[in-house]
């Protein structure tokens, strides 16, 4: 192509690309303008609250303190210094195939707002169409030629662009954006729904294991009692009354191990599925004596929370986008420019297509101005700022609930904590008890019955101390994940954006 055919193609290029600049730079974004919300008025570490929790000597009987401010580390579960929960997560982070799906979400939502942000520009295509046509002897004069058959080659590029004059394109990509930020964000909330039901899963496993174990020790006691009674009831020293007591005793203690054995299988394929394997695959045999309750706890402040939720992330995201859709409905209701260009060469051969004068153009502009369509675009815009609304109580209702689990996991730990001293000292009791009762038996003092009953006293104490231990590590566990898990402090984790262009 010579220098004189191309000079028309550059010059509409130019003229289009200026428009362009000229329209997107007069332009302004109507509907509102989203700020990022306050934090609630609480504090969480109000006059009444301890800032430490009771102690008993004993496992997981160590007090805890309460750091108000302080930061939760990514790999919180690490605070529980047990290396086999650490070999879990990393094993469950890699394989979960809902922690995939999310970021597999995540990556079509910002391929999505990368594609939505387009519209600012032109767009522009080519096209080539060679075309080979016979001319009627009936409607048409004879050509000079002679030759009723002829060929038209024709080049086009069309080029079209709509000026964004009110923001309603740029409000449609800020809608986009939300949307993508609250795709990040469900990725960091399955992330910490992952790592925290891992860490209960873990942690229930190690309480049922507890359980069975001090079941089938007393049973294997029991048995040595009925043994002995039966000896004695051969020799006419005890009652057959009271050896069917015993017996009876038994029959109910073992009963207890199948729900038991059966909790514990399932806690094994709870596990295993959250991990992304099958039931089959073997899993860690925690035991509580593995975990270590971490005695300093961070209390984030309102202002905090609300950031490192991820849940209430989403909300804020949703709500965000509410918003830019309001501001996409009032904008289709407003006048509309459209720009559009179309040069081009036609020649019968591909040889002239490169001579100059062959070339032809067309330059339009259309302004339009929606007149009436039955109230469509009323209603829509209505629908939009009732959304908006809608968005804003969600998000409301994700920081009450957010701050409502903070608080309710801080009074967990607290009572955790006083209700281990109790049990502590239950089961204190109960075995000094059980130990006075066979030294009794031994000096014949008391009777097997006496020592059955200090017997089931025990189990029950020991039952009820494993499921206090069991409970202190697992809402230990649920305050890290009302906090929001630490997250943030990931290198993993993909930065928060604010601000225009999102």
């Amino acid at each position: 192509m010579t220098a004189a055919s191309s000079r028309p193609w550059r010059h509409l290029l130019c003229g289009a690309s200026l428009l362009a600049m000229l329209a997107d730079l007069g332009g302004c974004a109507v509907g509102p303008n989203f700020h990022h919300p306050s934090a609630p008025a609480t504090d969480f570490a109000q006059a009444g609250r301890p800032t430490r929790t009771d102690s008993v000597a004993g496992a997981d009987g160590q007090a805890q303190i309460f750091h108000p401010g302080a930061d939760i580390p990514a790999q919180w579960w690490e605070l529980f210094r047990s290396p086999a929960l650490d070999r879990l997560v990393r094993h469950a982070l890699a394989n979960s195939p809902n922690l995939d799906a999310a970021r597999h979400a995540l990556r079509v939502a910002q391929e999505n707002r990368a594609a939505q942000a387009g519209v600012l520009y032109p767009s522009i295509s080519a096209s080539f169409n060679p075309a080979r046509f016979k001319t009627s002897r009936t409607y048409s004069a004879v050509p000079n030629s002679n030759s009723w058959l002829y060929t038209v080659h024709t080049a086009q590029l069309n080029i079209s662009y709509q000026a964004d004059i009110w923001g309603g394109l740029r409000r449609g990509i800020e809608a986009s954006g939300a949307q993508r930020d609250a795709e990040r964000y469900q990725l960091e909330a399955a992330y910490l729904s992952l790592t925290g039901e891992l860490v209960q899963a873990a942690i229930g496993y190690a309480a049922l294991r507890a359980q069975v174990d001090t079941v089938q020790e007393l049973i294997a006691s029991q048995h040595q009692i009925l043994d002995s009674a039966t000896r004695q009831m051969a020799l006419g020293q005890m009652a057959e009354a009271d050896l069917a007591v015993q017996r009876a005793q038994l029959a109910q203690d073992e009963a207890m191990l199948v729900p038991l054995r059966q909790q514990l299988s399932q806690q094994h394929d709870q596990i295993a599925a959250l991990a992304g394997d099958m039931p089959d695959d073997p899993t860690p045999d925690f035991t509580l004596d593995g975990f270590t309750l971490p005695q300093d706890l961070p209390v984030s402040i309102p202002a905090r929370l609300i950031d490192q939720r991820p849940d209430v992330k989403v909300a804020e995201a949703g709500w965000h986008a509410a918003c830019a859709q309001v501001g996409v409905a009032i904008a289709n209701r407003l006048p509309n420019l459209q720009l559009s260009a179309t040069p081009g060469l036609a020649a019968a051969s591909i040889g002239q297509m490169f001579v100059p004068g062959y070339g032809q153009w067309m330059i339009a502009g259309m302004v339009s101005q929606p007149l009436f369509q039955g109230g469509q675009l009323m209603h829509q815009e209505r629908a939009a700022r009732a959304q908006y609304e809608q968005a804003a109580a969600q998000y409301r209702a994700a920081v009450v609930a957010a701050v409502q689990d903070v608080t309710d996991s801080l009074n967990a730990v607290s009572a955790d904590a006083t209700a281990l001293v109790a049990d502590s000292n239950a089961e204190r009791a109960a075995t000094r008890g059980l130990d006075i009762a066979r030294a009794r038996v031994t000096y014949g003092d008391a009777s097997r019955v006496e020592m059955l009953m200090a017997t089931q006293t025990t189990l029950q104490a020991r039952l009820t101390l494993a499921q206090a231990r069991a409970a202190r590590l697992s809402d230990t566990a649920g305050l890290f994940q009302s906090l929001g898990g630490g997250w943030w402090n990931r290198h993993d984790a993909p930065p928060a954006r604010t601000g225009w262009p999102p």
